[in-house]
């Protein structure tokens, strides 16, 4: 909950008598309360709160009272209020306030006391202009904290009828607008001020009135038609394709269904923001409205979803030639402001009577049809197949049974070793996830993972196989002292537990470290597909983990979106060489230079390099000689169940010691220590 209120008063007693009732039921109900008001009008709400029995031992930390006065130097540049020190001075206060305690946070500010409090930091601009400011200052707190702000303002301070535009801003930046209160003939200075003030409040609700009265008349166009593009939404698309199938029927004519899926959407909106996105939008649907004619129909039913129908169609030639039109238009550049965008879309089509008899069934094809185009590459539209129903049904029975996999003992975690180029040691593992059905036996990590992101399991099974991979870890050490595990991390699990799993993961890790090897027992592996759409979320949670200790390293590098700066704006401990690049590496000068780049780059950015893929010892003399930090492969071993693992490190680590004893006693002048 996040309500900015804003409260009108005439009495000058209101700051005080309304606030302990404000900050007092606040109090009373374990809640948290903020007030910023002068030091004579918080000394006296104190003195009632006490009264009241509302302050002491009891509401230590949940009440917490700013001098208003002493404020605006703390957030004034130059007679400026500044955004920056706005939220370094106030946020600050309020974001340790909203994260501490129980309980929901209550603010008020006393507006006028904030502005002009205090002399020794006077306005360069109007006050209202000010408070404009200010409030807006306030919304983006409330945008990224939750807390209930209420705003006083004294009616005198819009005395004069040109006060009424400005009026109309400071109301209009609120989610509530509560009427004046208090009112004290006795303590009426200017009554015709005031009435002025109270008439202009009575305007702006009437105005509030006649907008919402526009709204109520514009809601049944808006119930038929997508607010953004104008096109039909989807209630009128599922009633026009009803009707168009009966025509169909009735004309023996068939019937197409394109579903359009915008290709990388999702990072128009992070890189130039919604708005930049929604204008691409009402440009698509204008582009998609000029291929069709006045009897088909274009539709957008959600997101950066479209749909059109092309009804009595004398040749079924011109369902191509339209979505290949569609194709080459969408990947030409999209002018947005001062902005240049580049997209493609990926089709699914399908046809009536061919294909299904009813719009849900041809609904249901086009979008099958539309994420095969995905999968095998996009930009490309797919006519659907029965094939593809049946492929979806497989994998809805997959998705059934994953669901139950963990808790029913199916899922196994399998570890693959890590070597020391140097020393040859095996000094690492990466955690490898493997679902043995009860029915259709070993099930490839390549088929289900995409399902559990898909469906969210991933956070669960994420979750399970942290915490098995940092209990085998923290066993293993006895072998070997500073032995990491490293677990592959889903983007979906940074989005969809908005970091509470990954606090838990980093109390956890705090037991596996010692004086030995301070180190937490597990590392992390991300894909640059996060690092492409991290949000300030994400940050905080990778950040949150190098905090702890927690090394993080780069899977897959090369492969994807990869950039320089990246590498620098994330603190990365490692990066792992893909797999591609070490194939055939010994017959490769190219992937060599490649590597050898790599491995150079990533070491003057501090990064150590982990080559994975090895399965020869010309391949390790390569990489090794370029410098290398770390290798994995099937020759050094694949990926073993626990107890195998076990097995192979202890022998791995009697082997280090009875070597280290040899060398030791064919060179006693070197004496103890050196065992590595």
């Amino acid at each position: 909950m996040s309500d900015h209120l804003i409260q009108f008063y005439e009495d000058d007693n209101f700051p005080v008598t309304g606030l302990v009732d404000y900050i007092g039921a606040a109090l009373a109900s374990g809640d948290k309360g903020i007030v910023i008001a002068t030091a004579k009008h918080l000394r006296q709400l104190e003195e009632r709160l006490t009264a009241r029995g509302l302050l002491g031992d009891a509401s230590r930390g949940r009440y917490i009272a700013l001098d208003a006065e002493l404020m605006p130097p703390l957030f004034m540049a130059d007679g400026m209020p500044d955004e920056a020190r706005f939220h370094h001075a106030i946020g600050a206060v309020i974001q340790s306030a909203a994260a501490s305690h129980g309980g929901h946070l209550y603010v008020f500010g006393e507006m006028v006391a904030i502005l002009c409090g205090a002399a020794r930091c006077p306005l360069r601009l109007d006050k209202h202009d000010a408070a404009l400011r200010v409030e807006r200052y306030f919304n983006d707190l409330l945008r990224r904290h939750s807390f209930t702000l209420l705003c006083g303002y004294p009616l005198s301070a819009f005395p004069r009828q040109e006060d009424g535009p400005m009026f109309g801003e400071i109301c209009a930046l609120h989610t509530e607008v509560r009427p004046a209160e208090g009112y004290d003939p006795a303590a009426s200075i200017a009554s015709l001020q005031r009435t002025i003030a109270v008439l202009q409040q009575q305007a702006y609700s009437l105005a509030s009135e006649v907008h919402d009265r526009m709204r109520i008349e514009q809601a049944p166009r808006e119930v038929n038609f997508d607010r953004l593009t104008g096109l039909p939404n989807r209630s009128v698309f599922h009633d026009r394709l009803e009707m168009d199938i009966k025509k169909a029927h009735r004309s023996r004519l068939p019937l197409a269904l394109l579903f359009i899926d915008l290709d990388h959407f999702k990072e128009i909106n992070d890189t130039l923001g919604h708005d930049t996105g929604d204008q691409l939008l009402q440009q698509v649907g204008q582009r998609l409205s000029a291929y069709v004619r006045e009897t088909d129909t274009v539709a957008r039913i959600g997101g950066d979803e479209f749909t059109i129908t092309l009804g009595e169609l004398q040749n079924l030639n011109t369902v191509t030639h339209v979505a290949q039109k569609i194709l080459g238009d969408l990947t030409g550049p999209f002018q947005l402001g001062n902005k240049v965008a580049y997209i493609s879309a990926s089709i699914g089509i399908t046809l009536y009577p061919q294909d299904a008899a009813s719009a849900g069934e041809l609904l249901r094809n086009a979008d099958q049809a539309m994420y095969w185009s995905k999968d095998i590459g996009r930009n490309r539209f797919t006519y659907f197949t029965r094939s593809m129903q049946e492929a979806a049904q497989a994998r809805m029975a997959l998705s059934n049974d994953l669901r139950g996999a963990a808790s029913q003992g199916q899922l196994r975690v399998y570890y693959q070793p890590i070597v020391d180029m140097r020393s040859g040691r095996i000094c690492k593992a990466e955690a490898l996830i493997r679902w043995l059905h009860p029915a259709h036996g070993m099930i490839s990590p390549v088929e289900f993972i995409p399902i559990a992101e898909h469906t969210g399991l991933i956070v669960a099974i994420g979750d399970w196989v942290f915490h098995e991979a940092l209990r085998q870890a923290t066993q293993w050490r006895a072998f070997e002292p500073h032995f990491t595990v490293a677990v592959n991390i889903s983007p979906v699990q940074f989005y969809r537990n908005n970091g509470d799993a990954h606090r838990d993961w980093i109390e956890h890790c705090r037991g596996s470290q010692t004086q030995a090897a301070p180190a937490p027992a597990v590392g992390l592996e991300i894909t640059e597909g996060l690092l492409l759409t991290a949000n300030a979320s994400v940050m905080q949670q990778m950040q949150a983990f190098r905090d702890a200790g927690i090394g993080i390293s780069l899977d897959d590098f090369g492969t994807g979106y990869s950039s320089l700066s990246y590498l620098r704006k994330f603190n990365l401990d490692s990066l792992k060489i893909d797999r591609s690049f070490v194939d055939n590496l010994e017959h490769d000068n190219a992937n060599v230079a490649l590597c050898e780049a790599i491995i150079v780059m990533a070491h003057k950015l501090g990064l150590k390099v982990i080559a994975e893929g090895i399965e020869t010892r010309a391949q390790h003399a390569l990489l090794r000689e370029a410098g290398c930090d770390f290798a994995q492969g099937y020759l050094f071993g694949p990926a073993l169940p626990p107890d195998d693992f076990e097995a192979l490190l202890k022998a791995a680590a009697a082997d280090a010691a009875l070597s280290a004893s040899n060398w030791s006693a064919t060179n006693p002048s070197t004496g103890r220590g050196h065992t590595s």
